[in-house]
């Protein structure tokens, strides 16, 4: 599980300070993961190169580097990729790659037409109504995009703001519960619901 942390663009290329609130909420997310996964997952949380997209290097040029650096240490393993904001937007953009199972993208901050090849995987967006960052129609448009050769579940959070503090608890859930059963298939079957 590879969790992956937003952030806005600063001039120059500022360096990402793992104190970043951006960086910082991601750890509830990751925490929320590994206990539904019952030690079963190693649940990863990527610091990026530098602060926000541009043209030159990208989040998912760091997503890319770190399923590289897994694959070289552990070998081949499926993955998950799981990002807020930009991570968001990056987990959607990078998620064609090899050893990537599924993504989650909450509340991602996209452009309605961004697209990926993520035929095979199972997608998951998490987008709150109320979001005045990263507009929710955006990332509507994005799932209907994917959708046209992968499946897609689009769930909405009512009230959700981008920060994902309000109603932090269903995002954390939803984003858990997805990503422990696209790996470890349904924690149901076994008596053992993820919480």
């Amino acid at each position: 599980m590879l969790v992956l942390h937003g952030g806005a663009s600063r001039p120059g290329r500022t360096m990402v300070s793992p104190a970043q609130l951006s960086v910082l909420r991601m750890v509830p997310v990751a925490r929320r993961i590994g206990h539904a996964g019952r030690g079963r997952l190693a649940v990863l949380r990527l610091l990026n190169s530098h602060r926000g997209w541009d043209t030159t290097h990208t989040p998912v040029d760091d997503v890319a580097w770190a399923l590289a650096e897994l694959q070289g240490r552990l070998g081949p393993l499926p993955t998950c990729l799981v990002g807020h904001s930009l991570g968001g937007r990056a987990a959607l953009l990078a998620g064609g790659q090899d050893d990537v199972r599924g993504v989650v993208a909450l509340n991602p901050w996209v452009y309605p037409h961004d697209d990926a090849d993520l035929a095979g995987r199972r997608v998951l967006i998490v987008h709150g109504t109320d979001d005045r960052v990263a507009p929710p129609g955006r990332s509507r448009a994005v799932a209907r995009t994917l959708a046209r050769r992968t499946d897609v579940e689009y769930v909405e959070v009512a009230g959700g703001k981008h920060a994902m503090l309000r109603h932090g608890a269903r995002f954390e859930r939803v984003a858990a519960d997805f990503a422990v059963e696209t790996l470890l298939g349904d924690p149901r079957k076994d008596g053992r619901a993820a919480r």
